[in-house]
């Protein structure tokens, strides 16, 4: 075998196969390494999303790892803990728009309050049901790259104002303020970064309770920014709004928890599961990434990808060095 995918749900494995040279030979999961159980690599190639915890003594004997993900923060860690500079890739480009619209859906069903519709359906009654309008709200995008630019794109085009917040200013139509500026004025905060050792926990409790009271928060990048815990004092307190997340801190626990049922005593998967249960917190599988479309654009980079490495033996897209 010259390849393993872990994490591939079915529409992306059939994807994969699509996409591959037929000379490729590959083997599909759609479970993690740790949920599979693996002691040792079954290919020299192993493709992971981001839950998948990769044993450190993998690094001596694999050739490559790719992560089919935007972000690549998780592969530096493992690169930094085994000690080893082991090549690796991502793909920087294939999910920009499929994500900025699911940013968009979350927080027009938190503006329109589209949980506790649905909930109401059954007595057809409309009692606090009074959304509001996208239309002259003040949205503060937190990270301007790939993403961040098509959700400004989408905001504006809903006649919002958009404000970026962002280290570097590289497109010149978007309002640039510093977060400490924007955020007393913000309806909706959206965190769509890149992670690095530098930005974990960002949006802390004492950073959070200076936006505006009532405000929505939606996180569509990387779950370390927002710790549950803070998300869910700040709501209990009646300072946020409301909560939409498709990314969450300590993700791999977390999707085990859901899985198998059983908790265990992380008290971030806690305060995850303890979110579940409010009406203004909307909570999506770290799927943001998934149309159609750009599942067929990330089988086709990820093949791309892999022709590079085993024709030339090095990636096309290969991950910085930070």
């Amino acid at each position: 075998m010259d390849v393993f995918f872990y994490e591939a749900f079915a529409e992306e494995a059939e994807a994969l196969k699509h996409h591959l040279q037929p000379h490729i030979r590959a083997g599909y999961s759609w479970k993690t390494i740790q949920e599979r159980g693996d002691d040792h690599p079954p290919a020299p190639l192993i493709s992971i999303r981001t839950q998948s915890v990769i044993p450190e003594a993998w690094a001596s004997t694999l050739r490559a790892i790719l992560s089919r993900s935007t972000g690549y923060e998780h592969l530096l860690a493992y690169r930094q803990r085994a000690q080893n500079n082991l090549a690796c890739g991502h793909l920087p480009r294939y999910c920009h728009r499929a994500v900025a619209e699911q940013t968009l859906l979350l927080w027009m069903a938190l503006l329109r309050k589209l949980t506790q519709q649905r909930d109401n359906f059954a007595r057809f009654h409309r009692d606090g049901l009074t959304g509001a309008e996208a239309e002259g709200k003040t949205m503060v995008v937190v990270g301007v790259g790939n993403i961040g630019t098509e959700i400004c794109r989408l905001g504006t085009g809903l006649g919002m104002c958009v404000i970026g917040v962002d280290i570097v200013h590289n497109n010149p139509e978007i309002n640039y303020q510093p977060l400490e500026q924007a955020l007393p004025n913000a309806d909706i905060i959206v965190a769509s970064m890149n992670l690095t050792p530098r930005n974990k926990g960002y949006f802390s409790y004492d950073v959070l309770r200076r936006a505006k009271r009532g405000a929505l928060f939606v996180n569509v990048s990387r779950g370390e920014f927002s710790p549950p815990s803070v998300l869910l004092r700040l709501l209990q307190e009646g300072h946020l709004g409301g909560v939409a997340l498709d990314v969450y801190d300590h993700e791999p626990e977390l999707a085990h928890a859901l899985r198998s049922g059983q908790s265990g005593p992380e008290p971030e998967v806690e305060a995850a599961l303890a979110l579940q249960s409010w009406a203004n917190v909307i909570l999506t599988p770290h799927n943001a990434f998934n149309t159609q479309e750009a599942v067929a654009r990330k089988a086709a980079h990820s093949a791309q990808q892999l022709h590079h490495f085993v024709t030339k033996g090095r990636f096309l897209w290969p991950i910085p060095d930070e």
